[in-house]
C-alpha cells in the first residue's frame, strides 16, 4: 500500500495532526487526540485507532490497557488538510480515561465547568 496520501497532510511543527474520533451511528464526538505519520499509517493498516501520546512520547493503540479499542470505519481529512476525522465503533462504550462514554463531559454553566455525564466505570477498575 502506497503511503503517498500521508504527504497531503499538513503536519504541525512537531510532525503531528489533531484527530477527532466520532462515534459511528450516533455522530457523538468521543475524543480528540494527536497522530503522527506512523500512527496514522498504522491506523489505516490495522483498522483500529492508534494515536501519538505527547505526554509519554510514544505510540498509543487506543484500548491497549483498557480494552476499549476503536474500530475505524472511515477516515476523512478536512478542507485545509490539517485535521483528521475518524468515524469509529467504540468497544465497551467508554472512550475517556475517566470512565465516561466521551471526553467532553464538562459543560460551562454559570461561569463554571460542570460535569454533566456520569462515570460508567471507575478508572481504577479499568487501568491496573
Amino acid at each position: 500500500m502506497s503511503d503517498a496520501w500521508l504527504n497531503e497532510i499538513k503536519w504541525d511543527a512537531d510532525g503531528l495532526v489533531p484527530a477527532i474520533a466520532q462515534e459511528a451511528g450516533s455522530g457523538k464526538i468521543l475524543m480528540m487526540a494527536w497522530m503522527n505519520r506512523e500512527s496514522l499509517a498504522l491506523t489505516a493498516q490495522k483498522g483500529e485507532a492508534v494515536y501519538w501520546s505527547r505526554s509519554r512520547k510514544k505510540l498509543w493503540h487506543k484500548g491497549e490497557e483498557s480494552g476499549h479499542t476503536q474500530t475505524v470505519k472511515e477516515m476523512r481529512l478536512d478542507c485545509d488538510g490539517d485535521v483528521i476525522l475518524l468515524t469509529v465503533e467504540q468497544k465497551g462504550g467508554i472512550a475517556c480515561h475517566t470512565g465516561r462514554h466521551h471526553c467532553f463531559f464538562r459543560r460551562l454553566e454559570n461561569d463554571q465547568w460542570q460535569s454533566v455525564d456520569a462515570v460508567l466505570k471507575n478508572p481504577d477498575q479499568i487501568y491496573k
